[in-house]
């Protein structure tokens, strides 16, 4: 039996390929390649195509078996979402709609999906847990929240058993450094400083230094990327064993402030890393901090490269041997 993989070739996805191909699972990818990188791919049967495009997907599912899919692909910029909301809403939701009809129509039962911590919104607690309140303020974290509701109407129509993963901020890159991160443009805290560090960018902007935190920067809750790709197959053999559909944070339970990423990273590099105090961005909370004890009891999931210092030099030694990603 075979894992299907939507969005293989992206950061997390082709961690998530890595991470099968370790456990001796067959592995089967799908990539569109509008964000992923065919260098990314660590083996696997690949397909390249939309989830969108009925022929690709009937063609996926008739010529492998495959009894899981593990679901990443979309469109994941805050910003933009705010912006073009129909093509995030087209994309994301319209994306994985088509998935669950093929998987509806070739008898599949299993999906383990990518979803977020942005459909929370602005949160009342923290840690946060999964019965708090989701109230997206983006188009992107609410298009994530829709495709979890549709997964629920699906197990209980169809049978299609569903972990939805809601994670924080993904980090760190494969311990072998033979795949990272690498988004055209980059989002992304770490990246961005680790530019600065290669001398590609000046400085990095730091967005506020008035919240109420110990130092006055943000707070957010990074989480390893082969820790999530690995919570991710946990969540495939629990739902394989038969158990019902469930939604789950993941992270790492700890918060680490912008300023102590900026510090963190100049230590490991060894580079001075010039950083500029700007205003506040619109809609930026304060502290972001997952509770995943609900992922540790179900999944069994336990994160193995939670230090910040772990994260951080893993990002660093991609980053270094790859000064310009997958680019030749």
């Amino acid at each position: 039996m075979a894992i299907l993989v939507c969005g293989g070739a992206g950061y997390i996805g082709s961690h998530m390929v890595a991470e099968l191909l370790e456990q001796g699972e067959e592995v089967v990818v799908l990539d569109n390649f509008q964000k992923g990188h065919h260098d990314a791919l660590m083996g696997g049967k690949l397909y390249s195509g939309d989830l969108r495009d009925d022929e690709i997907l009937n063609k996926v599912f008739t010529e492998n078996t495959i009894d899981a899919v593990i679901d990443f692909a979309a469109d994941s910029l805050v910003g933009e979402s705010v912006t073009e909301p129909l093509k995030y809403f087209e994309n994301n939701i319209g994306s994985t709609i088509n998935l669950l009809k093929a998987m509806r129509d070739h008898n599949v039962k299993y999906i383990v999906f990518s979803s977020t911590a942005a459909t929370y919104g602005e949160p009342d607690n923290i840690p946060i847990l999964e019965e708090d309140k989701t109230f997206p303020t983006n188009p992107y974290g609410e298009s994530k929240l829709c495709v979890e509701k549709i997964l629920k109407w699906c197990d209980n129509a169809y049978g299609i058993k569903y972990t939805a993963l809601r994670y924080f901020n993904a980090a760190g890159a494969h311990i072998s450094s033979n795949i990272g991160e690498d988004h055209r443009p980059e989002s992304h805290l770490i990246p961005l400083i680790l530019q600065v560090a290669l001398g590609q960018r000046e400085k990095i902007m730091v967005f506020g230094d008035d919240y109420k935190t110990e130092d006055g920067t943000c707070v957010r809750d990074y989480v390893h990327v082969t820790d999530l790709a690995s919570a991710h197959l946990l969540a495939v053999k629990r739902l394989r064993r038969g158990e019902d559909s469930v939604t789950c944070n993941l992270g790492n339970g700890l918060g680490f402030s912008v300023q102590q990423v900026i510090d963190v990273t100049r230590k490991i590099t060894g580079r001075e890393i010039k950083a500029e105090m700007a205003p506040r961005r619109a809609g930026d909370p304060a502290v972001l901090i997952a509770s995943s004890d609900k992922a540790k009891k179900l999944l069994g999931w336990e994160p193995k490269y939670a230090s910040l210092e772990t994260i951080i030099e893993t990002a660093w030694k991609w980053h270094e041997s790859h000064p310009e990603g997958y680019s030749k």
